[in-house]
């Protein structure tokens, strides 16, 4: 049998063929919004025209002084330059002007942008009319408050000094959040390494159960987050949801908290995915978050189960894995402040196939002897048929980086 995964979203996309042995049962799977039609722009359009719990753009702009643009970082596949042109139609029809307007990658802990990945967020004529500037979480942070969890916010000081604040993202599946986009553009997109850090080590685990892929209703980091982007003033947010191809299927806009539940109602049946039983193999491709790979694990543990199996991980990233600050290794056996050595249960067993191997790239969930090594498919199939030798049942996610088992 023969399936074909998407690879390289940012550069140049394509596909990979993998084959497998004729006597293997093989489940190719989907999200079940994998192929939805891209929206239109007179769709897009009425999202603007239409916000969830705020007036329209044009009107909430009107008289402010200063405005900043937050926009997600490549980690994520929001074509931002599409929605950004709404945005600024909107600033323009309130009488903004270009020299009241600045963008700001909401990188968080990952590493900066580069003007290669500026321009492959906001194409080029963005970056000639405004500028664009990289949060930095170390340094020119504000305090804004306290939540009532604990987090002492301080938040990027260009992004403070604004009076109308904008955010531009997209929700799709989270280990931790349940599904992104929304308030996380403040936290931890903008906000100090400190309360980043507050936020990720001490804010989970006040209610432990409600946290995970998929899970929003009741989770307590989604709720620290809308607490945070009401402390920073938050005004506007435009988040999206993506189909297979990366791209936008649904848009919602307006009040940060209103429009992101409503977002996630939708995410919550788009990335669903069945859940096929009794595997021994899962293949996980990542290709819209490609360099953020190590977010594919959860489901493929879920979906072997406790009594294990392999898991073959496709990461093609040209870029490598994100830079994580606060979480990946910076030496032999230390990194962030939220870095651990981290290593699966024996009875899982992992390949992992990256045509541009960096040892390090795996420190995020193992670490580089714990895997078995593969540069194409035909490496990654030969240790397959060597731990299968009678044949195996295999689950083939498509993009796992935007997949979650469905209830």
């Amino acid at each position: 049998m023969k399936v074909r995964v998407p690879q390289l979203y940012w550069y140049n996309p394509s596909e990979l063929e993998l084959d497998f042995p004729d006597s293997w049962e093989v489940h190719f799977c989907p999200p079940k919004g994998h192929n939805r039609p891209p929206l239109s722009p007179g769709e897009m359009q009425r999202a603007f025209d239409n916000p969830i719990g705020t007036p329209p753009l044009r009107e909430l702009a009107r008289g402010r002084k200063e405005v900043v643009i937050l926009f997600d970082d490549t980690t994520r596949p929001t074509r931002t330059h599409e929605i950004a042109s709404y945005v600024l139609k909107e600033l323009a029809a309130a009488g903004i002007v270009d020299d009241q307007i600045r963008f700001i990658a909401a990188v968080g802990t990952h590493g900066a942008h580069d003007n290669v990945a500026h321009r492959l967020k906001l194409g080029q004529e963005i970056l000639e009319r405004f500028p664009v500037y990289n949060h930095n979480p170390y340094e020119n942070c504000v305090e804004v408050g306290t939540t009532s969890r604990g987090t002492l916010l301080a938040v990027n000081r260009e992004v403070m000094r604004c009076d109308l604040k904008i955010g531009i993202g997209c929700v799709l599946p989270h280990p931790q959040v349940g599904f992104g986009g929304g308030g996380k553009i403040i936290l931890p997109g903008v906000a100090y390494i400190d309360s980043i850090v507050h936020f990720h080590a001490q804010v989970p685990f006040t209610a432990p159960e409600t946290i995970g892929t998929g899970n929003y209703e009741q989770n307590v980091m989604r709720m620290e987050f809308e607490e945070a982007s009401k402390l920073a003033g938050l005004d506007f947010t435009a988040d999206c949801l993506v189909n297979l191809k990366g791209e936008m299927i649904a848009l919602f806009t307006g009040d940060p908290p209103q429009e992101h539940r409503e977002a996630c109602k939708l995410a919550k049946e788009v990335y669903a995915t069945e859940h096929v039983p009794g595997l021994n193999v899962v293949v996980s491709n990542a290709f819209l978050k490609g360099n953020e790979a190590f977010v594919t694990v959860p489901t493929a543990l879920r979906s072997l189960g406790a009594d294990g199996g392999t898991i073959v991980i496709i990461m093609n990233s040209p870029t490598g894995q994100v830079v994580h600050y606060s979480m990946r290794s910076f030496g032999s056996d230390y990194g962030g402040r939220l870095f651990s050595a981290r290593t699966l249960p024996p009875q899982f067993k992992i390949i992992v196939l990256n045509p541009v191997k960096d040892l390090t790239c795996v420190d995020m969930f193992s670490n580089a002897k714990a895997v078995t090594w593969a540069k194409n498919w035909s490496e990654a199939r030969a240790a397959l048929e060597s731990q299968y030798p009678n044949g195996a049942k295999v689950a083939v996610y498509p993009d796992a980086t935007i997949q979650y088992l469905g209830a």
